[in-house]
C-alpha cells in the first residue's frame, strides 16, 4: 500500500522542481546563506516596528477573513507536514530504535531533508503573524518577536548542521501548531475556546521534551569521549551507545535557544495564569497582561 508521500507524488500533478529546492544545497537553496537570512530577519523587525509606528494615529484594522485564512493555512499545512514526517520517521525508529532515529546519519533521509526545508520556509510565513499584530495594534511582546525570528534562525542552523535529532522538536512543534493556529482561526470568528490555557501548557511540555532529547543527543555529539567514559565506568547506570550526527555548533545553538524558550514560556505562563486576579485585571486594562492581548503565549495569542 502506497504511503501518503507516494500517493501525493503519483497522483498530484506537480511541476518539475530543481534539486536545490527539494534538497538543502547551501548557496543555491533560497535562504541558505547567512547574509540572506540575517537580512530577511532584520527586514522583518524593521517592517513590523515601522508598521507599529505608522498605525499609531489610526484605528486598528480587523482583517478577519485574511487573518482566518492565514491561520487555517498554517493549521492544515502543519497537520499535513506532521503526517508526512511521522510516516517517514516512524519506520526508522520502529526498525532501528529511538537512539538510531535521533543520532544516526542515515536518519537524515532525503525526504526528511525536504520536509525540514518546508518547515523552515513555514517559519518565514509565520512572520506574517507579527504583521497582523501591528495592523491590529496589539502589543509586540518580546516573547513573540524573539520567538518568531529566532525559530527561523534555529531551523537554518539545523539544516546546515544536519542534526539527525531535528525531527523531534519539529514534530512536537507541528503538533502544537495544528491546535494553536486552529485556535487563532476559531477565535477570530468569534468562538469561545475553553482550552486556550492548555496551549501554553502544551508549549512548555514541548520544550521540556525537546530539551531532554536534544541534550541527550548533543552530549554524544559535543563530547565524543562521553560514550567511552560511560561505557568504561558507568555502563550499568548511564546510556553509552556511540555518537550522534551533526555539527557541534548547531547542537550547542539548538540547546541554548530551546532552553531560553522554556524559561520564557514558563515566565509567560506565570504572568498570565498565576498572577493575582487584581494584577491580571490591571495588566489587561493596559493591554499588557499577556504580551499579545488574548491570554495565550505565541503570536497574537500563543506560541
Amino acid at each position: 500500500m502506497a504511503n501518503l508521500a507516494d500517493f501525493i507524488l503519483n497522483n498530484v500533478p506537480l511541476p518539475s522542481i530543481p534539486s536545490y529546492l527539494t534538497h538543502y544545497e547551501p548557496g543555491k537553496t533560497p535562504l541558505s546563506q547567512t547574509t540572506h537570512v540575517f537580512a530577511t530577519l532584520i527586514g522583518y523587525l524593521v517592517v513590523v516596528f515601522s508598521l507599529k509606528a505608522i498605525m499609531g494615529p489610526f484605528r486598528p484594522l480587523k482583517l478577519t477573513l485574511l487573518f482566518q485564512a492565514h491561520n487555517i493555512i498554517l493549521s492544515v499545512g502543519s497537520g499535513l507536514l506532521l503526517a508526512l514526517m511521522l510516516e517517514e520517521i516512524t519506520p526508522i525508529v520502529w526498525n532501528h530504535g529511538f537512539f538510531y532515529g535521533i543520532c544516526s546519519q542515515k536518519s537524515w533521509t532525503p525526504r526528511l531533508e525536504f520536509y525540514y526545508l518546508i518547515n523552515y520556509y513555514i517559519k518565514y510565513l509565520e512572520l506574517i503573524d507579527t504583521v497582523f499584530l501591528a495592523l491590529k495594534k496589539k502589543p509586540l511582546a518580546f516573547l513573540h518577536v524573539f520567538h518568531h525570528s529566532a525559530t527561523a534562525l534555529l531551523c537554518f542552523t539545523q539544516l546546515n548542521g544536519k542534526t539527525s535529532v531535528s525531527w523531534v522538536p519539529i514534530v512536537l512543534n507541528l503538533t502544537v501548531h495544528v491546535a494553536m493556529y486552529y485556535y487563532y482561526y476559531a477565535t477570530a470568528g468569534g468562538r469561545k475556546i475553553w482550552w486556550k490555557k492548555y496551549l501554553t501548557s502544551m508549549q512548555i511540555t514541548q520544550f521540556v521534551i525537546d530539551l531532554f532529547v536534544v541534550y541527550f543527543a548533543s552530549t554524544y555529539l559535543v563530547l565524543p569521549s562521553y560514550s567511552y567514559f560511560v561505557s568504561s565506568y558507568f555502563r550499568d547506570i548511564l546510556p553509552a551507545r556511540g555518537s550522534c550526527s551533526g555539527t557541534e555548533s548547531a547542537a550547542i545553538f539548538g540547546c541554548a535557544l530551546l532552553t531560553s524558550y522554556l524559561f520564557l514560556f514558563i515566565h509567560f505562563y506565570i504572568q498570565t495564569y498565576k498572577k493575582p486576579a487584581s494584577a491580571k485585571g490591571k495588566g489587561k486594562a493596559n493591554g499588557h497582561a499577556n504580551g499579545n492581548g488574548n491570554g495565550v503565549a505565541h503570536s497574537y495569542k500563543t506560541e
